[in-house]
């Protein structure tokens, strides 16, 4: 099974994609999220009164068709999470009173289609991914540093998989050890800092954030394979070596401009900015 990140909006909604049966399966509460406009929280005690309702009406079915599995949570870590593919998505969706339920269902129907798509010819995802990041007005040359960069993530990710690292939570432990090491931060608190929930990092990056990102990614990698680093603890040190490397030239590039690499800027639409702004104001 495959994890995936897909954007309705401006939300993400975290899905995994089983190739055995081609089939979708997509965050129940993030769905439930779009549908009430609310945060994640209130939309996990939304669904768990939903899925009560439905018992007690007798569509215990569509219930019992969500079962669990481990998408990454805001913290970065691996957690299991209600999930249900499409023809169940869409019963729920009529069960939730809503003006994006129309969108959302013909916004699911693409997705379908556009995997296809994909397993017939894999450049057409990412051409839509260019055309995902034009139409949320990035500038040709972030995207071109995005893509970059996920070419770089996806290097070194593959260098863990034949390496006795496991995708998921040890994947998530080794990213934001070089995410520490190189911005001084946190993948959650950068996140944090910039705003940012449900939102992925990256998508929300400078041009600078991403360049050093790549950097410490890039570094890690080929320290790795300089030391045929196999297993958590040995990758644990390339980690830190790799962003390191990224932090000490982030420095002296700080130290010549004057100014910060890392910051609290964000793509949020100004709603969502101000709604920031206002709650740090309480």
């Amino acid at each position: 099974m495959k994890n995936e990140l897909k954007v309705f909006e401006d939300s993400n909604i975290r899905s995994v994609y089983d190739e055995e049966k081609e089939t979708y399966y997509f965050s129940v509460v993030d769905i439930v999220a779009i549908l009430i406009e609310k945060d994640y929280q209130t939309a996990r005690k939304y669904w768990n009164k939903l899925a009560q309702r439905l018992r007690d009406e007798g569509s215990e079915q569509t219930v019992t068709n969500c079962h669990q599995l481990k998408l990454k949570a805001n913290d970065g870590k691996m957690r299991k999470t209600d999930v249900a593919d499409i023809k169940t998505i869409f019963r729920i969706i009529q069960s939730v009173p809503s003006k994006k339920a129309e969108p959302i269902k013909q916004w699911l129907a693409k997705v379908g289609q556009e995997r296809v798509q994909e397993m017939a010819d894999p450049s057409t995802a990412i051409d839509r991914a260019r055309e995902t990041y034009k139409k949320l007005g990035r500038s040709e040359k972030w995207i071109q540093q995005r893509m970059m960069g996920q070419e770089t993530r996806n290097k070194l990710t593959d260098y863990w998989k034949d390496h006795e690292i496991s995708e998921g939570e040890e994947y998530a432990i080794l990213t934001n050890i070089i995410h520490q090491e190189w911005s001084g931060l946190s993948v959650k608190e950068h996140k944090d800092l910039k705003g940012l929930k449900s939102q992925n990092l990256r998508d929300h990056m400078s041009e600078a954030e991403l360049i050093f990102t790549a950097l410490a990614e890039l570094s890690t990698r080929q320290i790795a394979e300089s030391e045929n680093a196999t297993g958590m603890e040995e990758n644990k040190k390339s980690a830190k070596k790799g962003g390191k490397i990224a932090k000490e030239a982030r420095e002296k590039l700080e130290l010549q401009t004057g100014q910060k690499v890392v910051t609290d800027n964000n793509f949020l639409p100004a709603k969502k900015q101000k709604q920031i702004k206002d709650k740090g104001q309480e």
